[in-house]
């Protein structure tokens, strides 16, 4: 791996930061008084991502997309990291498993999600199933010439602007050994279908304006034509095109933290306590230099991990630990961030009491610390017979 960034890279990641800074960061404290992204500012930065050529820039140039690379497209989201979820969700970053679409689910589907003409929400989450996938009970139930789905799906991102929905459900059962397994279908749901209702979820302490919401199927009609790959197909599309989404999370971490630790290096050099700035003092000055260094680790433990996809390498463990230890890396950093600003840190006139609020949910969603250490684990032990 080579360690340096190209000048293609380079100038990647300067134009994604600066427009951030330029776009997204003005509108941060709006969208958290508020809770909400008004719609002249999220299709203003639609658009502006359409015209730099950055939308759907994780698809590749034969379907419309900017075909970046892996390590690029990280580079892309470490840069996103650094301003509000709620405000990048609209730089428009369709969801890769829509590569799955065949025949007119591609017209239909995948080439407006690309265009930037529609957009998706994957929801895959339950209330009685998260990390236990399989533990799903939203299910669908062959019908004539098509399908009949009921249940809810929880904790979707993105559905209170999503113009179709890629959604799991069960749709039969195997018995095994191991007792019942439920076997998997993905659909493509469009949004004002009959029997299919979005409404509002939960209100998060986490990324505030980035809404979560709760699907309800009641006996919602779909045809055959709407399965996305095959018939308990499921798993498979997810695991073609889904784990490697866990980069994204860990790239956002790393984006966060180096935007949140510029603040306090910049804070601990001004201000002075004692006669003397504070990051003079080792209980601060030790902080910064543990705070930097984890960065640095989950930023090249993160790229190592793109780049092993980029050489067509087996990632799954690699790409777990760039997950789990970005996100936790962040909670210290914004913890250690907020303990240099003191009782500062913790008012709403600075975004540091914002950054540590919002790193909590990255342990969770995308599959928690846990299911992350389990995969690790898993890895290591299969080879050899355990």
């Amino acid at each position: 791996m080579d360690f340096g960034l190209s000048e293609e890279q380079e100038l990647i990641v300067k134009t994604v930061r600066q427009f951030v800074e330029k776009e997204i960061y003005p509108f941060e404290e709006q969208v958290e008084r508020e809770g909400s992204v008004p719609a002249e500012i999220a299709q203003s930065i639609k658009e502006k991502t359409l015209d730099m050529g950055f939308y759907a820039c994780n698809f590749p140039e034969s379907v419309g997309g900017a075909g970046l690379s892996h390590v690029e497209f990280a580079l892309v989201e470490r840069e996103l990291g650094r301003g509000s979820m709620a405000l990048n969700h609209f730089f428009g970053r369709p969801q890769n498993i829509l590569m799955a679409c065949k025949g007119d689910q591609i017209e239909k589907y995948l080439t407006p999600a690309v265009k930037g003409e529609k957009m998706d929400a994957l929801a895959m989450t339950e209330p009685g199933a998260g990390s236990d996938v399989r533990g799903m009970s939203c299910s669908a139930v062959k019908h004539q010439d098509g399908w009949k789905l009921n249940g809810t799906k929880h904790f979707i991102s993105g559905a209170d602007h999503a113009d179709f929905f890629i959604v799991f459900v069960a749709t039969g059962e195997d018995d095994t050994p191991r007792g019942p397994k439920k076997r998997i279908t993905t659909f493509l749901v469009d949004r004002g279908t009959p029997g299919f209702e979005v409404r509002d979820g939960y209100q998060s302490v986490s990324h505030r304006g980035y809404a979560n919401m709760v699907l309800n199927f009641d006996d919602c009609f779909l045809s055959d034509e709407q399965v996305l790959g095959d018939v308990d197909g499921g798993f498979a599309v997810m695991n073609e095109w889904l784990y490697a989404t866990r980069i994204t999370v860990a790239t956002m971490c790393v984006g966060r933290a180096r935007r949140c630790f510029d603040l306090a290096l910049n804070y601990a050099a001004e201000r002075k306590q004692f006669g003397q700035q504070i990051g003079k003092f080792q209980g601060v000055g030790f902080q910064i230099a543990d705070m930097i260094t984890e960065i640095d680790a989950a930023d090249w433990l993160t790229l190592s991990a793109a780049w092993r996809l980029d050489q067509g390498l087996p990632a799954n463990r690699e790409i777990a630990s760039a997950k789990v230890y970005a996100s936790e890396m962040l909670a210290k950093v914004t913890d250690a961030s907020l303990q240099v600003f003191g009782g500062m840190g913790l008012m709403n006139d600075l975004p540091i009491e914002r950054f540590w609020r919002d790193a909590r949910v990255e342990r969770i969603w995308d599959g928690t610390s846990e299911i992350q250490r389990h995969i690790i684990a898993r890895e290591l032990l299969r080879p050899l017979g355990a």
